[in-house]
């Protein structure tokens, strides 16, 4: 037995063991290690992840748990304060060293600075890896040496920069502290309670973990590559890579996924445009995290100062319809109904759904924010403010205040088929396609022909596209006159 003291690997959103640059160091030291994971309630500031966030945690936490008992090693589940536990931990076994990867939220930076702190007053030794980006944030600057706020020019500088290190294993196998401390009952935590039963068919659709991760991306480069930079707008098409939540729970690293597609893109010289698209979507995951790190108000406040006086001017009742999918814009409703059926929802959509409810509604972004939150999977502080913030048009890079988004029309260019709305909004399915984003101007014969009866079966239209439209312009209009 390994009589050296030892080392608690504390896991994060880093729930994987391959490419894990912490844990890597953690084992090359030699000594025994001790995986945990803490769920910590109480840091000022946090945001606690949300229902569909708690879904996955569960399921994601019991795939690390089994991997790592394939290796002899066994998580170690512990809630509260994380300082409290790490100390509580240390004391049990006499650990002299934390490792960590790296978190970019606002409060979890204050945490890490705090626990350095602290624990070095112990003597503890505590060392925080990166491993959840290709590019650190403070790393790439503009010729003035300042973030960037512009998503192109960044991307570029990305691109010039060294590329990211190749995904590396373990080098050596672990030497997991034993026994192992005394652990939760994950059930005790009751991350999910099933009501209402949301997430009762997502195990169909998901699988939460490493090896989840791995075969999305397998299935991803195998085929839909070939079609991505057209086939991803397109909702009803399977184009995407779904690896988003994977990513925020770092069951899979950016650099593999990175490697990856290089790799497929060098093989293949006819899909290399295709990946260079890729890799540049995978480019905004970095933007927002890079915005996150410099400004680190724009989860709470608009990022343009001048949004804060922003006229907004929707309903309770008007944000109700949105979250149920009721709008009477068909395209609006069926992505709001794929979120909650699945915990996800199509790109192209989130911008639609998003534009109609800061811009045709005069909903403020945070209410819609704070709706994805609870719902996606993937719901990734970062990703999540700045691109609501994109689309309200307050953000860095924003969507001009003057885009906003037709329902109509966008629903008959990337679904000129109908086959992503009949899917989720089955009570129109058997309208033509020239009615079925429209059902408001079918004739009263087309709608009977269909059993459609406005009102009854499907929603109206909560507001008219033209006049939303003006008095969002008016909203708007009214920011530049006032500075």
């Amino acid at each position: 037995m390994n009589t050296m003291s030892p080392i608690i690997y504390w896991y994060r959103q880093d729930l994987r063991t391959e490419d894990l640059p912490g844990l890597r160091s953690a084992i090359a030291e030699g000594r025994p290690v001790i995986p945990c994971y803490i769920l910590d309630p109480q840091s000022p500031g946090q945001w606690a992840p949300g229902g569909a966030s708690r879904w996955w945690l569960l399921h994601s936490l019991n795939a690390l748990q089994e991997v790592l008992s394939t290796q002899g090693g066994h998580l170690v589940l512990r809630r509260g304060e994380a300082l409290a536990v790490l100390r509580q931990l240390i004391s049990e076994t006499g650990a002299t060293a934390v490792y960590c990867s790296r978190q970019y939220e606002p409060w979890a930076v204050t945490l890490e600075e705090q626990l350095h702190e602290s624990l070095s007053d112990q003597h503890i030794t505590f060392k925080r890896f990166a491993g959840s980006l290709l590019f650190e944030p403070e790393r790439i600057r503009n010729k003035s040496g300042q973030p960037f706020k512009v998503f192109t020019p960044f991307w570029r500088t990305c691109r010039a920069a060294a590329e990211p290190p190749p995904p590396q294993t373990s080098s050596a196998e672990a030497d997991w502290f034993s026994p192992s401390p005394a652990s939760d009952d994950i059930s005790e935590w009751r991350l999910y309670n099933g009501t209402p039963d949301w997430a009762g068919n997502w195990l169909s659709l998901w699988q939460p973990g490493a090896a989840g991760a791995r075969e999305k991306l397998r299935n991803f480069l195998g085929g839909a590559i070939a079609n991505y930079d057209e086939g991803r707008n397109h909702p009803a098409l399977a184009c995407t890579t779904r690896l988003s939540p994977h990513l925020h729970f770092g069951e899979i690293s950016p650099r593999e996924v990175w490697y990856a597609a290089r790799a497929r893109g060098n093989a293949d010289a006819g899909v290399s445009d295709q990946v260079d698209k890729f890799l540049s979507e995978l480019g905004w995951r970095e933007f927002s995290h890079h915005l996150m790190h410099h400004f680190p108000h724009i989860a709470e406040e608009p990022f343009k100062e001048q949004f804060r006086k922003f006229p907004w001017m929707g309903t309770p009742a008007a944000l109700q319809a949105w979250q149920r999918g009721q709008t009477g814009y068909p395209i609006v409703d069926a992505g709001m109904r794929e979120l909650w059926q699945t915990g996800f929802m199509h790109n192209r959509v989130r911008m639609v759904v998003a534009s109609f409810l800061t811009k045709h509604l005069l909903i403020h972004w945070r209410a819609g924010a704070n709706w994805f939150w609870d719902t996606l999977l993937d719901a990734d502080l970062a990703n999540n403010s700045s691109g609501w913030q994109w689309v309200a048009g307050s953000g860095a890079d924003a969507s001009p205040y003057f885009r906003i988004f037709n329902p109509v029309t966008q629903g008959s260019k990337f679904d000129r088929d109908g086959v992503y709305i009949r899917h989720w909004v089955p009570e129109i399915a058997a309208l033509p396609d020239r009615y079925l984003n429209c059902p408001w101007e079918a004739p009263p014969d087309v709608l009977a022909q269909a059993g459609v009866v406005l009102g009854q079966h499907y929603p109206a239209p909560i507001v008219d596209h033209k006049a939303a439209r003006e008095a969002a312009l008016a909203a708007y209009g009214s920011l530049r006159n006032a500075s």
